[in-house]
């Protein structure tokens, strides 16, 4: 019999505060890869993390054993009232040494417990094709891919698909 792990600290998911700015924007910067991103790796001078279009309140940050380790965003795609109640996950992050622990797991529960406290109805969020972690992470959190747009982007030489998934906040 395995004795269970002690000493394992807990993952506290919290909304981002805007103290949260410089360490947000530091593990954005350690995480980044072309496996998830579609922007060219950030160099110096770095902006801010939070901005007019990116504010704290959409953030959950997960903490474990004091450290920021991850975050996700949860906001609105399409400005529109007739689109309120549905949101988008734009953006996943887990620091390379807290993968594995669960922490990605924790933060999309949270993220659709926060959109249907805003209340939403549907949860979004889009994952390039290349990424297999990532989409059968979704999947078995009960996201459906809902659609693909082939080679929707040109990565490192490559065609890449983006892949629409989605699911239902109700019930």
């Amino acid at each position: 019999m395995t004795e269970p792990e002690t000493n394992v600290p807990e993952t506290l998911i919290r909304v981002a505060a805007h103290g949260d700015d410089v360490d947000l924007g530091v593990l954005d910067r350690d995480t980044w890869s072309t496996l998830h991103a579609v922007v060219p790796a950030p160099v110096p001078p770095y902006g801010p993390f939070f901005d007019d279009r990116h504010l704290p309140e959409d953030y959950l940050v997960a903490v474990r054993g004091g450290e920021l380790v991850g975050y996700v965003r949860v906001a609105q795609s399409i400005p529109l009232a007739s689109h309120a109640h549905v949101l988008q996950i734009q953006g996943l992050v887990v620091a390379e040494s807290a993968r594995g622990k669960g922490v990605a797991r924790a933060l999309l529960r949270a993220a659709g417990d926060l959109a249907r406290e805003r209340g939403a109805t549907r949860l979004t969020l889009r994952v390039l094709g290349h990424n297999a972690p990532a989409r059968a992470l979704y999947a078995s959190e009960g996201f459906a891919v809902e659609g693909v747009l082939p080679g929707e982007f040109l990565i490192d030489g490559e065609y890449v698909d983006d892949v629409c998934m989605g699911r239902s906040l109700v019930g």
